[in-house]
């Protein structure tokens, strides 16, 4: 079972400007990534009502705004990471980062291989592969958020 915090007033405190700035910038990016995925993969069967190609269109529509938000994803996940005291991260912290990670990797590699692929077949299993380690990068970032 999950554990209860309660805290005082005292213990609570408002992030500093530069790390709202950080974390908005992670936040919206992830929307953008993830959140698009699937927004995409839901207008899909309306989209194939407007002809043979349209959903490339979309996708590569899509990609203008997917891929630098997936690029902001690393360069603040970077800035995250630089931002925390790494002597006060347990084993499993790091274990789960590290696993976070690999799911980024695969995440990026998996669309990436969505992008390339020339049959439906395997363009669906690409982006199942990518959709899939993208929901793991976000949720394991949720529970390192401590």
């Amino acid at each position: 079972m999950g554990r209860v915090l309660l805290a005082t007033a005292e213990q609570l405190q408002l992030a500093s400007g530069l790390s709202i700035v950080r974390l908005t910038l992670h936040v919206l990016a992830a929307s953008v990534w993830v959140g698009g995925q699937f927004v995409v993969l839901g207008l899909l069967p309306t989209v194939r009502e407007f002809g043979e190609g349209a959903p490339r269109k979309i996708a590569q529509a899509f990609g203008r705004l997917s891929w630098p938000a997936f690029w902001l994803l690393v360069a603040t996940g970077v800035w995250n990471y630089l931002a925390i005291n790494h002597a006060d991260a347990s084993s499993s912290w790091n274990a789960v980062f590290g696993i976070k990670m690999v799911c980024v990797v695969v995440a990026g590699a998996g669309t990436f291989m969505h992008t390339k692929a020339t049959s439906p077949k395997s363009r669906g299993i690409y982006a199942g592969v990518g959709a899939l380690a993208s929901i793991a990068a976000l949720v394991l970032g949720v529970a390192i958020a401590g």
